[in-house]
């Protein structure tokens, strides 16, 4: 029998793409914009839930991401960004989440007369308060945090250098986001360039609402480690046999990871449905499949309700489970021995224990 949501909700899981911005509490919005006068449309936290879920399931990813508008307004404080961030890291770690890498712009959050320096510190300030308060619950996860530059905006090498500047204080990525069409990832280039010289990581959003000139440009002329979501890679894959073009090829042999979130692809017109989304297909061939939120609040998820519906939908059991989880550890930022310790002493005991019971 697959494993259920509440068993798997005891699994050691990892998360590698997450939006800050993208998994508030309904409840603190509501709080937060009752605050600084910011009108929602719902009143109750029970209905902005659904009303993000809701603007969020109209299978674009320009309309997803105007929902966001809210999230950002809540978040011009030093106060307000460091709760969110000590809520993010609490709700991860109650869902048994033992490593996750959490993103978020710093240059949305300067309305209210923030520096990008303090937004930083906020946050990380948020992510070590809410990781104690886990670890006093007897859920101890390890927070790393990414910095996105907004692809239509002008600021990647500011928020590059930003990344480099924070690197030992809890940075351990760079990423670039937004609206694909239009916005390639080489109009950035040069702040790819300046990573790759301070030897620092990066993913980059492709291949998500773009196809695979999204992708290639991504790896071939920016050098992505990681590729954020990446699901049209599946368009170089010939659906009769199964043979893979010389991109798809490519990412498969260079072990590239692909940041998967099945439930918001559907969402966004990724994928028409769980059961048909290419995560199966990427799965069988053996990529580098990571499973993902992408932003709970608008999805209405969490990793053991991603993996969950995965395990409905494809009659995944704790083998496959366990099989994109150290996926997800192989390929986080953060130090070799450090994912070798949580591979070995977290996560292969705690899988190891729930497929015997």
């Amino acid at each position: 029998m697959a494993p259920t949501y509440d068993e798997i909700r005891l699994a050691p899981k990892v998360l590698l793409h997450d939006h800050l911005d993208g998994g508030l509490r309904p409840s603190t919005v509501v709080e937060l914009a009752a605050e600084v006068g910011h009108e929602l449309p719902a009143d109750s936290a029970d209905a902005l839930g659904e009303w993000f879920t809701r603007a969020a399931d109209s299978g674009s990813l320009e309309r997803y991401l105007e929902t966001f508008s809210h999230t950002v307004a809540v978040m011009q404080t030093a106060e307000s960004l460091h709760r969110v961030a000590a809520e993010c890291a609490l709700d991860l770690a109650r869902d048994g989440v033992v490593y996750a890498e959490v993103r978020f712009a710093p240059e949305q959050h300067l309305t209210r007369g923030l520096t990008l320096p303090e937004v930083v510190e906020a946050v990380l300030a948020g992510f070590v308060d809410g990781s104690a308060r886990a670890a006093a619950e007897g859920k101890p996860i390890r927070m790393g945090t990414l910095l996105t530059a907004m692809r239509h905006a002008a600021r990647s090498m500011e928020i590059a250098e930003l990344s480099v500047r924070y690197r030992d204080g809890g940075v351990v990525g760079f990423d670039i986001a937004g609206a694909e069409a239009g916005f390639p990832p080489t109009r950035h280039l040069d702040a790819f360039e300046y990573l790759q010289r301070e030897n620092f990581h990066f993913t980059i959003h492709a291949g998500e609402a773009f196809g695979l000139p999204s992708i290639w440009q991504a790896i071939q002329w920016c050098g992505a480690d990681r590729l954020g979501h990446g699901v049209r890679i599946v368009d170089d894959i010939d659906p009769a046999d199964r043979s893979l073009g010389r991109l798809a090829a490519y990412v498969r042999d260079k072990r590239i990871p692909l940041e998967l979130c099945p439930s918001s692809n559907v969402q966004t017109g990724a994928a028409p449905s769980i059961a048909e989304h290419p995560i199966g297909l990427l799965r069988d061939l053996r990529f580098r499949v990571t499973v993902n939120t992408d932003n709970r609040l608008m999805s209405g998820t969490s990793m053991s309700r991603e993996m969950a519906l995965l395990c409905d939908a494809f009659g995944y059991g704790w083998t496959e489970l366990q099989w994109f989880t150290v996926n997800a550890m192989k390929s986080a930022f953060i130090a070799f021995d450090e994912r070798l310790a949580l591979i070995n002493d977290v996560i292969k005991p705690g899988y190891a224990k729930l497929g015997a019971a």
